[in-house]
């Protein structure tokens, strides 16, 4: 694997929710790691962050969700992914979640959840430990609808 390249992260706010604050403080404690990051902003469907995901040719979806669609939200990403033959990027959840819904989202393809409180340390090593970088050219690229 191509160890010395950084790893590139999509930070993404999927549905109505309009909180972004914790996703951008996020996305920059990624770039003063040594990460590329792409920030989608608010607003975005499950079809924009996965055509986003595929053609920025990323490692790792970092969804934030605080309006409590993050059930329905974050799998449809992880579905979508995998559908789009992308299933090898990694996702990653955070936000206002209850944790009776962390077992329903990862049984979905969420690979870990954060929750209020977590530091921005704890999220940056998980991924360095848990997400390889992978082949961009490795997953087909099928036309998202």
């Amino acid at each position: 694997m191509e160890r010395d390249r950084k790893l590139r992260v999509l930070i993404a706010k999927p549905g109505l929710d309009g909180h972004d604050r914790g996703a951008r403080v996020i996305a920059r404690g990624f770039r003063d790691a040594g990460f590329e990051v792409i920030y989608t902003g608010v607003h975005q469907t499950p079809e924009q962050i996965v055509s986003a995901a595929i053609q920025e040719d990323v490692d790792l979806v970092g969804l934030s969700c605080l309006s409590g669609a993050h059930l329905y939200l974050f799998s449809e990403v992880a579905r979508q992914l995998k559908a789009s033959g992308a299933g090898a990027i990694t996702v990653i959840g955070g936000g206002i979640i209850p944790e009776e819904d962390i077992p329903r989202l990862k049984k979905a393809g969420i690979k870990n959840v954060f929750l209020p409180g977590t530091t921005i340390d704890e999220i940056i090593d998980w991924t360095r430990q848990n997400v390889p970088p992978h082949r961009h050219a490795s997953f087909s690229r099928k036309k998202v609808k």
